[in-house]
């Protein structure tokens, strides 16, 4: 499978959540998770991509190690979460998360399919994602969890 670029935002185990300004060219703090929640893996986007929401596309990389935000990471998409979002505002918009190994992984360098992990990992990060947004006032509605090769040819469409 070809690698895709990612730049990480909030990395593992971040209790606070950076996003990237585009326009400006610098990261800000975004918000505060409550007591208690952290980001389980490095959490990013894909550059010149474009979601649902308007904003890149989202990436979760399944890593044994933590890095820091603006580090690019070279990745293998293992799959993806497919999902609609419910915005305060109550507009809905699809809000997909890929999900993804580096390819300088020793821990995950098997791993070539969500189907590789145990089951456990992807409920657990769809339980995340779902709590991480009704905290914020948001409802994530996963539709279903598509495997590398589907997922990197959605992905090679949106590219802009």
């Amino acid at each position: 499978m070809k690698t895709v670029r990612a730049i990480v935002e909030t990395p593992k185990g971040g209790t606070q959540k950076y996003t990237y300004d585009h326009k400006k060219k610098y990261f800000k703090l975004g918000k505060i998770l409550p007591s208690g929640m952290a980001f389980p893996y490095d959490f990013g986007y894909i550059p010149g991509t474009k979601g649902g929401d308007g904003d890149p596309l989202d990436i979760i990389i399944l890593s044994e190690f933590g890095t820091f935000p603006g580090c690019r990471i070279d990745c293998r998409i293992i799959g993806c979460i497919k999902a609609k979002q419910t915005e305060k505002n109550k507009e809905v918009v699809r809000n997909d998360r890929y999900l993804a190994v580096p390819e300088t992984t020793c821990v995950f360098s098997e791993i070539e399919s969500y189907r590789d992990l145990p089951k456990e990992t992807t409920e657990q990060l769809i339980a995340f994602f779902i709590n991480y947004n009704r905290l914020s006032g948001k409802e994530f509605d996963p539709i279903k969890i598509s495997g590398p090769a589907t997922s990197y040819a959605a992905l090679k469409k949106i590219k802009e």
